[in-house]
């Protein structure tokens, strides 16, 4: 008796994944058209309205078992499609932004912030302090005074100083 009620259990699940699959595959007849029109007028592109119903499509079979449950199936599929069209143009969006970058130069990045660093070196622990405050971390002169305990006229000074030396120093090591 077990082995029969295994045998139809297993005869009974097969049956209801050939429903299942001749279901989808009516909802596939009917629709696939209209939707690949419509992704046509979409994307401007028949290829690419091809490939976005081919996908929306499988993403409704693999989750089929639900999807046959809901109201208004053509609504999901039309918004899982549009969906895909929208992630679709994020992703060209993003490469496009990408290749308008010029590839950075690591070496020459390494040897910028060296240059930057050495020539920082050759200024007064004052003159370094203000322009790292107002410069770097855009303090203004009177929260740099606060920090260093001068006033906020000394500050601009000492940051004027030190740009002009750096500035000097720089000019001089790119000839």
């Amino acid at each position: 008796m077990g082995q029969k009620a295994e045998i139809s259990g297993l005869q009974d699940a097969e049956a209801a994944v050939r429903v299942d699959r001749l279901d989808f595959e009516v909802f596939f007849r009917e629709g696939h058209e209209q939707l690949l029109r419509a992704m046509y007028l979409v994307t401007g592109d028949a290829e690419e309205a091809r490939d976005i119903c081919q996908e929306a499509y499988l993403r409704l079979w693999e989750r089929w078992e639900r999807v046959q449950e809901i109201e208004n199936r053509d609504g999901y599929l039309y918004r899982t499609a549009m969906n895909l069209w929208r992630s679709r143009l994020r992703q060209l969006k993003r490469a496009v932004r990408r290749a308008g970058r010029e590839p950075a130069d690591a070496f020459a990045e390494a040897d910028a912030r060296d240059e930057v660093a050495r020539a920082l070196r050759t200024l007064t622990p004052r003159q370094r302090a203000a322009i790292v405050l107002t410069e770097l971390w855009d303090y203004p002169s009177d929260r740099a005074a606060n920090l260093l305990g001068v006033k906020p006229s000394t500050v601009r000074a000492l940051a004027t100083q030190g740009r002009e030396r750096l500035r000097a120093r720089l000019e001089s090591s790119g000839d």
